[in-house]
């Protein structure tokens, strides 16, 4: 059991047989009452998002992921593929458990795998990843005076909003809880 005060950003608890990871926590004390915590938490099952209230002092029952480093191969309509590089066992994740995380994953590029009692969770993504743009207009050139963007597609087909400078075979950061480009990667 977890006090639902250390329910801080990636921890990941159970609520009546529902794996969540908490993606925003808020601490709230008001006067002399009980101090409320909320939580936006992602279910690790299905992919949806849920504000859940707490009232301090109260508890949740955590889990322990398993994480396997493996290979992501390619997604079709349903499905992401992966392959664990040891044993080249391969796992098949249905895309609403992956949610948006399998736009910054690259083909042939490791992954971090969530398991929970042999079942899949999803991926974690880092806070930010590098991808290269395959597809984008040339940009207007003129008085630009203001930041001028204009929509780029990634080798993920992930289109982000980009400088007029970026063109195709570049590479770009990209940050993951916004999906919008942070620099210029070397």
């Amino acid at each position: 059991m977890i006090d639902v005060n250390k329910l801080k950003v990636g921890v990941t608890f159970t609520e009546e047989g529902q794996p969540f990871r908490v993606m925003k926590y808020d601490f709230t004390k008001m006067g002399r009452g009980n101090a409320t915590i909320k939580v936006k938490a992602k279910n690790l099952f299905n992919g949806t998002i849920v504000t859940k209230g707490f009232i301090s002092g109260n508890m949740v029952e955590d889990i322990l992921l398993d994480k396997k480093h493996l290979q992501y191969l390619y997604k079709d309509d349903e499905k992401g593929y992966f392959m664990d590089p040891v044993s080249f066992d391969q796992f098949e994740i249905p895309l609403k458990v992956l949610g948006d995380d399998v736009s910054y994953l690259v083909e042939g590029e490791k992954a971090w795998v969530l398991f929970w009692d042999e079942k899949i969770l999803g991926v974690e993504v880092p806070s930010s990843v590098i991808m290269k743009i395959t597809e984008s207009d040339p940009g207007a050139r003129g008085n630009t005076v203001s930041n001028v963007l204009k929509p780029a597609k990634t080798a993920s087909g992930l289109t982000v909003m980009v400088p007029l400078f970026i063109n195709p075979g570049d590479s770009i950061k990209i940050n993951t809880e916004t999906g919008e480009y942070t620099g210029r990667a070397n």
